[in-house]
């Protein structure tokens, strides 16, 4: 099955080189002012410090392109299937082709509720197509996630929670402008291509 889910990936692939369809990828994430700290380098008796502090969390369903076009909902509190349907549902009036919306397995992309959308959503040109199973490295919205927690974000954007929201939403709002991803150094993405040929 593995085997044949990545085959399938690829087709898209192929088909979105050809400018047969366009590919977006899916995935939610959270942020609060329990910061992501990377190991690193820092200069000598230079100390970088972030306090941890209980806040709100701020969950993000993302919906992005290869060429950096982001579809970002934020919501304060949990993402659950109705969410995730309310965002597609909104995402799939701004498609203009044929379009596959590549997503996990996690439990709110395959409830009961999900799986009756599928057939609407594929009448409006929109095809939900689930990674195998512990494939987040298939997804390319993960680096997306990565880059904001470990790269864009900036110790004083978790002064306080407002500060923090204001400034993820200013990220989300520049993804494709101030901030980009040059998806065609990710070893993935090599890996995918190199299977197409």
């Amino acid at each position: 099955m593995y085997d044949y889910l990545v085959s399938q990936l690829c087709t898209y692939m192929l088909l979105e080189e050809h400018g047969k369809l366009d590919i977006y990828y899916g995935d939610e994430s959270g942020f609060s002012l329990d910061p992501c700290i990377p190991y690193g380098w820092q200069p000598p008796c230079e100390y970088i410090r972030i306090v941890p502090a209980n806040s709100p969390r701020l969950n993000v369903f993302g919906i992005l392109s290869r060429d950096n076009q982001l579809h970002a909902y934020s919501v304060e509190g949990t993402i659950n299937t109705d969410i995730v349907i309310a965002c597609i549902d909104d995402f799939v009036k701004t498609i203009k082709k044929k379009t596959v919306l590549v997503l996990d397995n996690a439990t709110i992309h395959h409830s009961e509720k999900f799986n009756a959308k599928l057939g609407e959503w594929i009448t409006k040109g929109l095809r939900i197509f689930h990674l195998p199973t512990y494939s987040p490295h298939w997804n390319l919205i993960e680096t997306l996630w990565r880059k904001i927690k470990y790269l864009w974000l900036k110790p004083g954007d978790y002064a306080s929670w407002e500060i923090l929201k204001v400034a993820l939403q200013n990220i989300l709002n520049s993804v494709g402008d101030a901030f980009k991803i040059d998806f065609e150094d990710s070893k993935y993405l090599k890996e995918l291509k190199q299977a197409i040929i």
